[in-house]
């Protein structure tokens, strides 16, 4: 994984069954599901974790803003929160 600003790509798998995510999480959408804006990219890692618990890395979408996985999944914003480093 590796990210620039509000913006991260995310290579799930090698060969043939890679796929690439562009993930956006802007600053004070990580305040709101609990994390500090400067773990952003361990939100990422989170969130992955989280959906491929739930379906394969095929079935998650290209791209997308982190607040959009909730719309799916309407336990993700506490259970995301959860994870989030102590004192944030």
């Amino acid at each position: 994984m590796h990210g620039e600003g509000d913006d991260y790509r995310v290579e799930v798998g090698r060969g043939p069954k890679r796929t690439v995510h562009d993930v956006t999480v802007p600053a004070e959408a990580a305040r709101r599901l609990g994390w500090a804006p400067e773990h952003r990219a361990d939100l990422v890692r989170a969130t992955f974790a989280f959906l491929l618990e739930r379906e394969p890395a095929s079935s998650i979408l290209r791209r997308f803003d982190i607040e959009v996985v909730g719309r799916y999944f309407p336990e993700y914003p506490d259970e995301i929160s959860r994870m989030a480093p102590p004192g944030h």
